[in-house]
């Protein structure tokens, strides 16, 4: 984990195959601020970790927890909790179990996942983990516009293969509150536009967002990993989300540069 003190919080959490390492360039950015910032490694993700294959959904969100206790957030000093891709699911199970303690939830190419949603359904019971694939594979998934051959080999060099139990497990929610904390949308590989439709559709990845009470939703025009690719605009982003206060209804943010 890496952190840097001053008043309000903000947690950085990853998706597949990402530690908190894949901030530090979001970190530069936000160091000096006036919040303080913390990127977490999910359970899992940790690659000194022996057990780390069998590490479930369950226990990323008590890693959360644990964390929201040690940074003493509460309801009077609630967090900022910012989500890229994969790390929806955790996080989606932190905002039906403790939405008083979440100021605002920025998604980052990504969205609230919905009761009954499994990561990868048909992953084989016999897969212990997976992989990061080869880009070629990947490429045909999710974007990798923007990353440079450095960001490209610092990935492969330091991703951790997702363990199975993560991506097998059903994320459950039964507290409706959950649509009630503020949320920030940042479209990345998938414009507003493109998501808001989608929404409207009632399609899987982002049906949630309909029932969402207070959301903004901010054009970033890149690949799936902003972190890399605009470490400086995606700073900026979490920084307002940090401080804004709930809007209700959608609220369409700025396109492009920054």
């Amino acid at each position: 984990m890496t952190t840097t003190r001053s008043t309000s919080t903000i947690i950085l959490i990853a998706g597949h195959w990402l530690g908190a390492w894949a901030w530090d360039h979001v970190l530069e950015s936000l160091e000096g601020g006036d919040s303080r910032v913390l990127a977490m490694t999910l359970p899992g993700l940790d690659i000194d970790d022996p057990k780390r294959a069998t590490r479930t959904l369950e226990d990323q969100v008590d890693a959360i927890e644990d964390t929201l206790v040690r940074l003493e957030v509460s309801q009077d000093q609630p967090t900022t909790l910012v989500a890229h891709s994969g790390a929806n699911a955790p996080v989606s199970l932190i905002l039906d179990r403790h939405p008083e303690l979440v100021h605002r939830v920025v998604w980052v190419d990504s969205g609230p996942m919905a009761n009954g949603s499994v990561f990868a359904p048909d992953l084989p019971e016999e897969l212990v983990e997976l992989p990061l694939p080869p880009f070629d594979v990947l490429a045909q998934q999710a974007s990798l516009e923007g990353l440079s051959k450095e960001d490209l080999e610092r990935f492969r060099t330091k991703a951790v293969p997702e363990p199975g139990p993560v991506l097998r497990q059903t994320v459950e929610l039964t507290n409706d509150a959950r649509h009630t904390v503020p949320t920030t949308l940042v479209c990345c590989s998938i414009s507003s536009t493109q998501v808001m439709d989608m929404t409207r559709g009632g399609h899987p990845m982002f049906a949630e967002v309909a029932k969402l009470e207070s959301l903004e939703v901010i054009d970033l025009p890149t690949g799936h990993w902003p972190m890399w690719s605009r470490a400086g605009d995606l700073a900026k982003i979490i920084t307002s989300a940090a401080s804004a206060a709930s809007v209700p209804g959608p609220q369409t943010g700025p396109s492009g540069d920054l």
